[in-house]
């Protein structure tokens, strides 16, 4: 059996970057991306930091190219770490990508890494605050996308093009589903001696952050940074930090959680200035 221990970041961005160097000294850290060039130079840039690393591409829509990534990270030994990091946001992706993307993919990658995670292994998947400004759903629609198999997904009523029409409701309910997925796989994934957890960020500063904020809904995104109890954006470093907690030894107790990052928005949506009127 193979004795090398294995990171695998899937989105090979900031976020991404940041949390592989925070958990992964010592591991082979492979980086997956959409586009061989992002995981190329986040490869040089953690190669240049002193660890080992390879990069390949990864379309996290396509099962047979997700099961090309787990084939790959294998191969190179046993898979300790794995960070989900990769998505589309409501200024990139019309609804039916964003689901695609967001919620679908993410249901099989949880799948797909569930089946191979090591002993002891843990993973985190980047979720957003977005996902806690949706309603409430009902306790059926929080079972279907928390436990529909993950090819079924997109085939539920609730997420069609006749009931999903905006990218912002697309994102905001592939990041709740996210959310719940994680908390019904943290089950299974015991079952192999693993954790898993998410994590849900505010505006991070990352390329992703910039076209939010000089999208179409930027001015909206700024007045949440204004109004927030923090009253800035934060860094893929405040956001590795959490995930550090939750991969290393002292977060041996969390699995199945959400982990709300974001400088206070969320409170402040529902109880403060940015409550809707």
């Amino acid at each position: 059996m193979p004795s090398t221990n294995v990171t695998v970041v899937i989105g090979a961005g900031s976020i991404g970057q940041a949390i592989a160097r925070r958990v992964s000294a010592g591991n082979h850290v492979v980086l997956a991306d959409l586009r061989q060039a992002n995981a190329d130079t986040a490869a040089e840039t953690l190669a240049d930091a002193g660890y080992e690393t390879s990069a390949t591409t990864v379309d996290i829509s396509d099962r047979d190219s997700i099961q090309a990534l787990v084939k790959t990270a294998t191969e190179l030994g046993a898979i300790t770490r794995v960070i989900h990091a990769a998505g589309v946001s409501p200024s990139q992706a019309p609804p039916a990508a964003i689901l695609a993307v967001d919620l679908y993919g993410t249901a099989v990658l949880l799948e797909e890494f569930g089946n191979v995670i090591a002993d002891g292994g843990t993973a985190v998947v980047i979720a957003s605050q977005s996902g806690h400004r949706l309603g409430a759903l009902t306790a059926a629609e929080d079972a279907m996308l928390a436990t529909t198999p993950a090819d079924d997904l997109l085939a539920l009523p609730m997420l069609q093009p006749d009931q999903v029409t905006d990218p912002l409701h697309a994102y905001q309910l592939a990041k709740r589903a996210n959310a719940l997925r994680v908390k019904a796989e943290a089950v299974r994934w015991a079952e192999r001696g693993a954790r898993v957890n998410t994590i849900s960020p505010g505006i991070i500063i990352t390329p992703l952050a910039h076209d939010e904020l000089s999208g179409p809904r930027g001015a909206g995104y700024r007045a949440m940074l204004e109004r927030s109890p923090a009253g800035r954006a934060g860094t893929p470093d405040e956001v590795a930090t959490v995930a550090a907690l939750l991969m290393g030894a002292d977060g041996g107790f969390i699995t199945g959680g959400d982990f709300l990052v974001d400088g206070g928005v969320t409170a402040s949506w529902f109880y403060g200035p940015l409550a809707p009127t």
